[in-house]
């Protein structure tokens, strides 16, 4: 029996092409959103509410800074669904790929399917992960209803209205109940076992805590981490700051580290990621993880394991060391207030470098890879 992998080859090529577009739609929405939101905290601490949130900072110079700085990163998930289902059926996969990514972003809308199918759903979102199965799916279901055979009176109506609205209506109960409900429950459960976790040692929690951050990049268990360690700033006066150190650290490693890695190896990287690289290294020393999306998007297997490495190592060393800091947001902007300044800089540069360290050692050269996604595969025969 002759056994051919060259169409599995293809639909993997392919897969991995469609995503890629997604991820390249994405990246200026990345850039805009946590450049904007880094400039926000920027201002607000040098210049007004130091470590007053800068949202309740209403009508000041960082609050607008930073209500463009959200928008940004509130838009890029649904853009990488939308665009991801765009690359597979063309223009009439874009709407109902955005529009179902946006709605599992709502924890509101998540919740109440939970409600309604008698389960705790608590308060989450489906985050990037929850983007790119949506977006699939969108698109591969609005390229089946493009094919159908449909009387001629009908045709100039599939792209702008038939297929969008066939689409959105078949999957809208599948991905509000099957994808966004399964992981608010996991956020339940994750947030129960930091709260067990919380008085064991400190290596452990901060090795957990760092490790969630990078998972999904600010999904859904990056979110239970930092609200995690947010709760313990805001029910001890500011006593216990320890989880906020490592969580702010540990969610600064992954675009540094994958920023560092493309600099120091840029041909294991495609060459438009050098530009995103760039822009990873300001988001990174901002606190905004989701700059590390267009990496881990391209090549998930590989990078987040990577980054889950980097930031549990700089997790687990802040917690050990006793870093703590009181503000829940600024990176590298607000370092100085740390209770360990210095110390607070050692524990990130050390999960860059295991972040950048770990991807640059088992990335392959990227137009190897090319070549062998694009060769055929050799056929075998029993």
């Amino acid at each position: 029996m002759a056994t051919n992998n060259s169409d599995v080859r293809a639909q993997m090529t392919s897969l991995k092409e469609n995503i890629m577009t997604g991820v390249s739609y994405m990246i200026p929405f990345v850039t805009i959103g946590g450049i904007f939101l880094a400039l926000g905290y920027a201002w607000s601490g040098f210049f007004g509410v130091g470590t007053e949130s800068v949202f309740d900072a209403t009508g000041s110079t960082g609050w607008f800074l930073a209500q463009m700085g959200t928008a940004g990163l509130g838009i890029m998930v649904p853009i990488l669904g939308g665009y991801i289902a765009y690359a597979i059926a063309d223009r009439p996969g874009l709407a109902p790929g955005l529009l179902l990514s946006y709605v599992i972003q709502q924890s509101t809308v998540v919740k109440s399917a939970g409600n309604a199918l008698g389960l705790p759903a608590g308060e989450a979102a489906a985050g990037y992960l929850g983007a790119l199965v949506a977006g699939l799916l969108a698109g591969y279901v609005a390229r089946w209803i493009k094919n159908w055979n449909v009387p001629g009176a009908i045709k100039p109506m599939m792209p702008v209205l038939i297929v969008p609205l066939f689409t959105t209506a078949l999957l809208f109960p599948f991905v509000i109940f099957v994808v966004g409900v399964p992981v608010a429950m996991a956020n339940a459960v994750l947030t129960d076992w930091l709260t067990g976790l919380q008085g064991g040692q400190a290596l452990v929690v901060g090795a957990v805590l760092g490790a969630m951050m990078a998972f999904d990049m600010g999904g859904p268990v990056n979110k239970v981490a930092y609200t995690f360690a947010l709760g313990l700033v805001g029910q001890s006066n500011g006593a216990i700051t320890g989880p906020m150190a490592a969580v702010m650290i540990a969610g600064m490693t992954p675009p540094l580290g994958m920023a560092l890695s493309n600099f120091v190896a840029p041909h294991k990287y495609a060459e438009e990621m050098y530009e995103q690289a760039k822009s990873s290294t300001v988001l990174g020393l901002s606190f905004i993880t989701e700059g590390a999306i267009p990496y881990a998007a391209a090549d998930p297997f590989r990078v987040i394991p990577c980054l889950m490495a980097g930031s549990a190592s700089a997790g687990a060393a802040a917690m050990a060391l006793d870093v703590g800091i009181k503000a829940p947001h600024g990176g590298i902007f607000l370092f100085w207030i740390s209770n360990r300044p210095l110390l607070f800089l050692a524990c990130l540069g050390l999960g860059t470098l295991v972040t950048a360290g770990a991807i640059t050692l088992v990335k392959p050269d990227f137009e190897e890879q090319i070549q062998r996604d694009d060769e055929p595969a050799a056929v075998t025969t029993d």
